[in-house]
């Protein structure tokens, strides 16, 4: 089933930030930005969400998600603050994320900050939490073999 239009208009709020438009100048994975990927994860959730009629805060998910990478810098510049990248930048996102989208839910932390797990070695402590993390997996490993979109 085809969930696009509901999606959509549930994370346009975010989606729609100065921030977050920010994401699309940053490459991510070889065929995507931070912007496509963390769309690609949280479409993801959704159609999981959806699909198994799972318990809870739909819109918690969806913050979860899309805020998973929200670390608004291109991690390929050799710097000292992009060393040890993929340890670091969920704290990172989460420090973004609450700056700019303020009182995040324990869920939605737990999400952002444990997503890469097992690299991280904290293994998430919710169901979401677990799904973000899962799903993160399947859009990167899409990012890297999948086909490049034709705007590119």
């Amino acid at each position: 089933m085809n969930y696009e239009n509901e999606f959509l208009s549930l994370i346009s709020y975010i989606i729609c930030t100065n921030n977050f438009l920010k994401l699309k100048k940053f490459r991510h994975h070889i065929k995507s930005t931070i912007y496509d990927h963390s769309i690609k994860v949280a479409y993801l959730c959704y159609k999981h969400y959806k699909r198994f009629h799972l318990k809870g805060d739909v819109l918690e998910l969806l913050r979860g998600a899309l805020l998973h990478d929200y670390y608004l810098y291109d991690w390929r510049i050799k710097a000292p603050e992009t060393r040890l990248h993929g340890i670091k930048h969920p704290k990172r996102a989460l420090n973004n994320a609450l700056r700019d989208f303020h009182s995040l839910t324990v869920r939605e932390i737990d999400m952002i900050k444990h997503h890469m797990f097992p690299l991280t070695l904290s293994p998430p402590r919710t169901h979401f939490g677990w799904l973000v993390c899962f799903y993160d997996k399947v859009a990167a490993i899409s990012d890297y073999f999948g086909k490049r979109k034709k705007s590119e």
